[in-house]
């Protein structure tokens, strides 16, 4: 034997005289798979041994064990005696040494943080809520086998639950899956089998945080992390009586220059606050400027009532003029509203609902706000008034219910409206059967209306059929008043502007042309 071979010889000469691992825990392991698996188990004990030994060699504790060891097993030049490397290289095999790891998981011989508890019983009661939620039995299957891949994968990779974030998710959606739990073979499809992952990660996620199992996520906007800004969001509230889609909106505006001001207000001048003002993308439409001279003003006003700033620096924000009643209100004509409204399939429940939704649009002249917000309790059937508790006025309306809308309303909720415990009027159609998520989704269901009719020339948004409402009753004979009373609007100049669009009106007082008539 040669000098070069001679280490190697001696190497493997001393790997036979060590001691023989204890597979005590190999046994013990496939004593609970013949309790619930019949058939051979060759590969079990085949891959539990193995591994049991190759740990031995390499001197590695059980408690260092972890996703990392596993790979660092699989890719090893296998010298363990009876063991050949190319059990290394099929799936099934290594899939066995995982279930042999998460065996000596469960039995504590592998030590394990756990911060959270009783995780079976969150699954069993997850699978319950689903059922609750009216989700088929093929979603719930598939939500429930996520959330237990889900468990499994985060032990392996040894991510506690309390860190688990969108990156965490999306990491578990796009591995390479080798975890030791039944599954479909065959390669995860891109894009809907990651988003199956991605989808069933999220809802168990959710459902650990609605019953405090994990701590949630902070929702906070990043601009409230400005301590100043946070001090104005609350004299919004307290001084103001902002409401807080309002309180929102300015935060989130405020948020684009408050560095821009630097961080002493006492150091404010004039031109840096005209600078904000005057430079702005040109992209900027002017109700976008005329939001950053409002939010910019009140903002000075609240440094100033704290006395960190100077009063007289609200007079050194330049003007952004937008002229009161330079446009004219957009609309359809009557024809045109009934025909996006007959243009619904009443044979389906999206069909039923949002035909419901764009009548209660058209007739009472609702924002979009007013129908998502509408609650069950706010409908007076026997006196066929809807009761609008949560409008912009902040101020409970009480409204007529027109017959055609009170009969969609009460045919949606009779037939289409799915079995929930909501407290909320309009609901989503599928599984799980809950409110729309904001008020922008009933604008949506407008603009698919009128695409839907291909007409073209008109609004897509909800105020469309306010806009149609208010100018229809004018042309009926109708006053201002009245429709600002429909309208539900606070001053009269708010109604003033469907003035231009009333062309008898304006017939009557259009002066006479020179040398002609009138108009």
């Amino acid at each position: 034997m040669t000098a070069k071979n001679r280490p190697l010889a001696e190497q493997r000469c001393s790997e036979q005289d060590a001691p023989a691992p204890d597979y005590a825990l190999a046994s013990a392991f496939l004593e609970s798979l013949r309790s619930f698996r019949s058939g051979a188990l060759q590969i079990d004990q085949s891959a539990a041994r193995h591994f049991s030994t190759w740990l031995h060699k390499s001197r590695i504790p059980l408690s260092g064990v972890d996703e990392a060891i596993v790979e660092r097993f699989a890719r090893h030049r296998c010298r363990c005696g009876r063991y050949r490397a190319r059990q290394l290289k099929t799936s099934t095999y290594l899939g066995r040494v995982r279930r042999f790891v998460c065996f000596l998981e469960e039995r504590d011989q592998i030590q394990v943080v756990k911060d959270v508890e009783c995780i079976d019983t969150h699954l069993a009661d997850f699978a319950r809520h689903l059922d609750t939620l009216g989700y088929s039995q093929e979603c719930r299957r598939s939500y429930r086998s996520e959330a237990e891949h889900l468990v499994v994968w985060l032990r392996l990779s040894r991510v506690l639950w309390r860190d688990v974030d969108d990156a965490v998710i999306e990491r578990f959606a796009q591995h390479d899956c080798r975890c030791p739990i039944k599954r479909k073979r065959g390669k995860v499809v891109e894009g809907t089998g990651f988003a199956r992952r991605r989808r069933g990660a999220r809802g168990f996620i959710d459902f650990l945080r609605r019953r405090d199992a994990i701590p949630p996520v902070s929702t906070e906007p990043t601009f409230v992390e400005d301590p100043r800004l946070s001090a104005f969001r609350i004299w919004l509230k307290r001084h103001r009586g902002t409401t807080d889609e309002t309180i929102r909106r300015y935060l989130q505006e405020a948020s684009r220059w408050a560095s821009a001001l630097g961080p002493d207000p006492a150091a404010f001048d004039a031109a840096i606050i005209r600078a904000i003002v005057l430079d702005q993308a040109p992209s900027r439409s002017r109700a976008s400027v005329r939001m950053t001279v409002t939010v910019l003003r009140v903002y000075l006003r609240f440094l100033s009532a704290q006395g960190e700033c100077r009063p007289e620096l609200i007079h050194a924000v330049p003007p952004a003029a937008l002229r009161r009643l330079a446009t004219l209100p957009r609309y359809a004509s009557p024809e045109t509203i009934e025909r996006i409204i007959d243009s619904y399939d009443l044979s389906t429940p999206v069909g039923v609902r949002d035909r419901a939704i764009l009548l209660l649009l058209a007739r009472l002249g609702l924002r979009a706000g007013d129908v998502w917000r509408l609650r069950l309790a706010d409908i007076d059937w026997a006196n066929a008034v809807l009761c609008l508790r949560h409008g912009k006025s902040r101020q409970p309306t009480r409204l007529p219910l027109p017959q055609d809308a009170g009969d969609a309303l009460l045919a949606y909720l009779t037939e289409a409206r799915p079995p929930a415990r909501e407290a909320h009027v309009f609901l989503r159609v599928q599984a799980p059967f809950r409110p729309f998520a904001s008020a922008s989704e009933i604008a949506g269901i407008v603009a698919r209306a009128v695409a839907r009719t291909g007409i073209e020339g008109v609004p897509t948004g909800s105020h469309l059929f306010r806009h149609s409402l208010a100018t229809a009753m004018l042309r009926g004979g109708a006053n201002l008043e009245s429709v600002g009373t429909i309208l539900r609007h606070r001053s009269p100049s708010t109604t003033a502007i469907y003035a231009k669009v009333d062309i008898t009106m304006l017939e009557a007082v259009a002066q006479p042309w020179l040398g002609g008539e009138a108009c």
